[in-house]
């Protein structure tokens, strides 16, 4: 019964749409209407610019944290702590809120594996850092560093339960990023730059 809190608690906060918020809130926009239309950090960076996409990055990190703290507080075990790290993978790529759809879970899973392993969430980090730089394929980077996740943990022996995390997580990033792994086999994804000044247009509009 326990375990069952811990995933319901978790999917609830992970359903909350952080990079739909901070846009309302901060910007007056509506991410879905926008760019890739999705609500996580990339896009959030494209439409809104580096501060407003931190802060959804932030928030979005923060929801797997606070998975794996439930998962601690109510049954203190590594396995609850996975439970609702995974749970709330789960809310935010598949949102209660909004009608099961949501992000990527690559800030979400972010969150969830500092806690459990900072020291493979350092090495992906700057796995990801390094591909970014390097192609400017936000996508590509988030796709690599997923898979390297499991890896990362098998090769440091890290516990048996953290690697089967570490592959449904990066099962979950994978089958978010089906769309773009298509673009990129096909040469269309777009690489990431300066924003559109989406935002700032709007409040043009607005101001007339």
């Amino acid at each position: 019964m326990e375990y069952m809190i811990v995933i319901m608690l978790g999917y609830v906060v992970g359903s909350v749409p952080s990079g739909l918020l901070i846009g309302r809130l901060l910007k007056d926009v509506d991410l879905r209407q926008y760019g890739s239309k999705n609500i996580g950090a990339t896009n959030a960076f494209r439409v809104l610019g580096p501060w407003p996409a931190l802060c959804v990055f932030l928030a979005d990190a923060l929801k797997g944290v606070a998975g794996v703290i439930l998962g601690k507080i109510l049954l203190a075990t590594p396995l609850a702590m996975l439970a609702g790290g995974i749970a709330t993978m789960a809310g935010h790529n598949w949102s209660l809120f909004l009608r099961f759809t949501g992000g990527r879970g690559v800030a979400t899973g972010l969150g969830v594996i500092a806690v459990l392993v900072p020291n493979v969430t350092v090495i992906v980090f700057f796995l990801w850092a390094v591909i970014v730089f390097a192609t400017r394929y936000v996508s590509l980077a988030s796709v690599v560093a997923a898979v390297m996740v499991p890896i990362t943990m098998w090769g440091l022996k890290e516990r048996t339960e953290f690697f089967f995390f570490g592959i449904i997580a990066a099962a979950f990033v994978v089958i978010r990023h089906k769309d773009n792994i298509k673009r990129l086999l096909r040469g269309e994804e777009l690489k990431i730059k300066a924003h559109s000044h989406i935002a700032s247009t709007k409040e043009k509009v607005k101001d007339k």
